[in-house]
């Protein structure tokens, strides 16, 4: 089937777009998605859900205070976004300005800092930081947490805390991996417990992923690239959950993008750094991930369709339509899903009640 853009709308209720976390991480709801079955649960309950031979994948990237605010000499302002940091005072950055710099053009930063634009390539801009020393300790200081655009309160003491994983360790992603989001201490030590074992992947999620498709013809998209890792460590856990026929759960659709990046013409899990802009849609065949958490994703985008293709699209249809009527919270702070890859569930994706197309830009 070819799908085309319209295919993956739907209306989302403005009011259901979560704009502050759940009292509690693990407080959130839980959709169980098996097919034809839906189960509404409580994130709580996931351990009952998982088996003491499945093996958690999580992303362990650490989100850096990617979004500045500077002025050009001529006084007007310059808010950037930082899409990637390159080294110690070098950086790719989206830039919004009401006539942006051109190259050799400079920003004026706090603390006595300025940026001067070395390249541009479309959106983004290249720019070397002078004044900063180690530019992630200066972001840390006068950077601001980067809120996805839908989120629309200015930063908070709250939200330096909440939207950052608890057990984020690697600097370098401009957006959390939100499905884990909704782990906490009690909850790990929980499926500790249980005999689940657990295992890190890095991908530095970017700016990119708030970006819009732009096309009609979903297979017209390009994927804007991020940067993985998989550990010896991980590779080796993988092996021991498939030998003893556990079942691999990614944490987020970024785990989910990572192991399946780094898996070989005969699906086996490599070890390793790389570059990933793998675009996965309906069709798409599954090397390594069986089960995947993850939260709700906004209409017309590439994690819909990333979904769409684990779960089935006519299950996702149903399960959205599902979530709305029930007033679950869509997006970065809102509920999660438990999805069971449509090869591998009780049932096979049936077609049923969908969500309304809105027929317009979302």
């Amino acid at each position: 089937m070819t799908y085309t853009l319209a295919d993956f709308d739907y209306v989302l209720p403005p009011e259901l777009i979560a704009q502050m976390p759940a009292r509690e991480r693990s407080a959130s709801r839980l959709l169980h998605v098996d097919g034809p079955t839906l189960d509404d649960l409580r994130f709580t309950e996931l351990p009952s859900l998982l088996r003491s031979d499945d093996l958690l994948v999580f992303n362990d990237t650490r989100v850096i205070n990617a979004r500045i605010r500077g002025r050009k000499p001529s006084g007007g302002e310059v808010e950037m976004l930082v899409e990637r940091v390159g080294g110690t005072d070098t950086a790719i950055v989206q830039m919004r300005a009401s006539h942006p710099p051109r190259v050799g053009g400079v920003v004026l930063l706090p603390a006595d800092a300025r940026a001067t634009v070395e390249a541009r390539d479309g959106r983004f801009f290249s720019l070397r930081f002078e004044g900063v020393g180690d530019l992630h300790p200066w972001l840390e200081r006068h950077g601001e947490v980067p809120l996805p655009p839908y989120i629309t309160h200015a930063p908070v003491a709250e939200d330096a805390e909440r939207y950052q994983t608890v057990y984020a360790r690697v600097r370098g992603a401009v957006a959390a991996p939100t499905a884990g989001l909704h782990f906490d201490p009690p909850l790990l030590e929980a499926l500790a417990r249980h005999g689940v074992e657990r295992a890190f992947v890095t991908l530095h999620v970017g700016a990119g992923t708030f970006q819009p498709v732009q096309t009609e013809r979903v297979a017209e998209h390009r994927m804007h690239s991020e940067t993985y890792e998989i550990p010896p460590a991980t590779v080796d856990a993988v092996e021991r959950a498939r030998a003893r026929g556990g079942r691999i759960v990614a944490v987020g659709t970024t785990s989910l993008r990572a192991l399946e990046a780094a898996a070989d013409a005969s699906g086996r899990l490599q070890p390793g750094h790389g570059e990933t802009a793998l675009f996965i849609t309906p069709g798409y065949r599954f090397h390594v991930v069986d089960r995947l958490i993850t939260n709700f994703h906004l209409p017309k985008s590439t994690l819909l369709m990333l979904v769409s293709a684990f779960a089935g699209y006519d299950t996702i249809r149903r399960a959205y339509a599902h979530a709305i009527a029930l007033r679950y919270r869509f997006m970065s702070y809102g509920d999660a899903m438990l999805l069971e890859r449509e090869d591998q569930g009780r049932g096979r994706s049936v077609p049923g009640p969908a969500p309304a197309a809105s027929g317009a830009p979302t």
